[in-house]
């Protein structure tokens, strides 16, 4: 049965990564990136020789949209993929100077979104907890 308490929890989500989205769009545009960009270079950047799917995965995003990704990127000298000798259909990636450089200007930047994610760090530990607990119990509801 529907009831209040569904539209409010709706909705408290919605807003909360509309307001996500829209500071990260405001930090990756400042940078001449896209969202999307950004969250890959930096996926590279803490895991260098990452493959392909593991960065789809861990971005949430199909293969071919974040292989088209990496396209934009290689082409504007940000990352380079990589053949390992042991496996030649496989595929690594890797940051360029260039794409160390931009992630190097984005940490350096003046982003928003890193104050206030600082901000929300600051509340108590346990309220954290219980919200990451709450979280992982809808995730779990919503993908049963």
């Amino acid at each position: 049965m529907w009831s209040v308490f569904n539209n409010e929890v709706l909705e408290s989500f919605s807003q909360i990564n509309k307001e996500i989205f829209k500071l990260a769009k405001e930090d990756a545009e400042n940078i001449g990136l896209t969202v999307v960009q950004l969250k890959a270079l930096y996926q590279i950047s803490t895991k260098p020789k990452i493959g392909l799917s593991e960065l789809a995965e861990n971005l949430k995003l199909t293969n071919s949209t974040v292989s088209g990704v990496i396209d934009r990127l290689v082409n504007s000298g940000y990352v380079e993929r990589d053949n390992p000798k042991h496996d030649r259909r496989a595929i690594t990636l890797h940051l360029t100077n260039e794409g160390k450089l931009k992630i190097k200007q984005f940490i350096e930047s003046d982003s928003k979104l890193v104050k206030y994610l600082n901000k929300i760090n600051q509340l108590p530990e346990e309220d954290i907890k219980q919200l990451l607990q709450i979280h992982k119990e809808i995730l779990n509801i919503l993908t049963f």
